[in-house]
């Protein structure tokens, strides 16, 4: 594998990074104009880049101990170049001059655990284009063009929380975002409250044909319903009179909704406890997206002292799952879960709080 030095000949121009999220409240939510509350993770990726002296662009990442090189004018495979080139191209799109290009990416975010590895590479992408070339892009934008590429380039028709919460998050506040104003502020934690995140070690295989399936269906269900998107519906009872499945998929956008909403206002952390279990039984019996292994994994979550409630997190089929826990009690709680989780064969492994031989790194 390549180190920064042997790829760019010495040290490169600019390094920059971006977080991944963990989503607490307000899944599926985003393609529907609806709500979130996202909070970023400590664990991060890091784009270096130097102009290139060449007319080629050259990508590496030891992630995947993979390059990738095409002409200037030319397209890049699809992989995780795919989603830089689209970052690229988006900003030549608004005027500005790129040159050739050297990108070197790492990452700790674990590919596949639904903490949108793929928006961190985007914005870090894009705040190092930014630092190099020196031109003005407020945050907002800078998730805008970061959805657009994945979009346009990688072929993934996402919601605009990723980007967003990449671009704007924090490790220590929520981020509530309204997907079609995109209006956002920074909202207290629960009280006395830490959080767990672990990955089920369970790749998201049927995230993306699946994704766009619910997407359609949640379309459908709008239309039915004479609204824009499921986000203007404001009475769940509305819902009950559509046809299976758009009726199960419709009542969990529109409850996961008011569900956001409520804890945005502030509320304890036992009753976002009982928010977050609300939106896993959603997510698992109406959005029908949880599987056995995720079901699991929450069940041993809860069952430990201190944990006051857990859900998936991320698009489904697998990736990690999220727990809110009493302050001080996180590693012990995160430790025990785990254990009996992998019990059954499995490789679960705890991302936050980050273990001790991780910090650092």
């Amino acid at each position: 594998m390549l180190n920064t030095d042997t790829f760019f000949g010495g040290a490169p121009e600019v390094n920059a990074s971006a977080p991944g999220r963990v989503n607490l409240l307000g899944e599926h939510t985003d393609y529907n104009d609806g709500f979130m509350l996202p909070v970023a993770t400590p664990q991060r990726t890091l784009v270096a880049m130097s102009r290139s002296g060449d007319d080629h662009f050259h990508f590496y990442s030891p992630t995947f101990d993979n390059t990738v090189t095409f002409p200037y004018e030319g397209k890049a495979p699809q992989g995780y170049g795919s989603y830089i080139e689209g970052c690229i191209r988006l900003v030549q799109a608004e005027g500005i001059e790129v040159p050739p290009l050297r990108i070197y990416v790492d990452t700790n975010l674990p590919v596949g655990s639904g903490l949108s590895s793929s928006a961190a590479l985007e914005v870090a992408t894009l705040r190092a284009l930014r630092m190099l070339l020196g031109f003005e892009l407020d945050d907002v934008k800078l998730a805008r063009i970061a959805q657009r590429a994945e979009i346009e380039f990688a072929h993934v028709n996402c919601g605009i929380m990723d980007q967003m919460a990449s671009s704007l998050a924090d490790e220590t506040s929520m981020l509530f975002i309204d997907a079609r104003t995109l209006e956002h502020r920074l909202v207290k934690m629960p009280p006395d409250s830490e959080l767990i995140v672990i990955d089920s070690g369970i790749a998201r295989k049927l995230a993306a044909s699946k994704y766009n399936e619910r997407r359609a269906e949640c379309e459908e269900a709008s239309r039915k319903l004479g609204v824009q998107a499921l986000r203007d519906v404001l009475d769940p009872s509305t819902v009950e009179g559509l046809p299976s499945p758009m009726r199960e998929r419709a009542r969990h956008v529109v409850q996961e909704n008011l569900r956001v909403l409520e804890a945005a206002e502030g509320v304890s952390a036992e009753r976002f406890g009982e928010l977050m279990n609300a939106s896993h039984f959603s997510l698992r019996d109406d959005y029908e997206v949880s599987i056995a292994e995720l079901d699991d994994l929450c069940e041993q979550l809860r069952a430990q002292p201190g944990v006051l409630g857990a859900r998936l997190t991320g698009a489904g089929f697998g990736g990690a799952c999220v727990a809110l826990c009493r302050a001080g009690q996180a590693q012990g709680a995160a430790a025990a879960a785990l254990a009996a989780y992998n019990k059954h064969g499995r490789e679960g492994r705890i991302l936050v709080p980050v273990p001790t031989e991780q910090k650092g790194q």
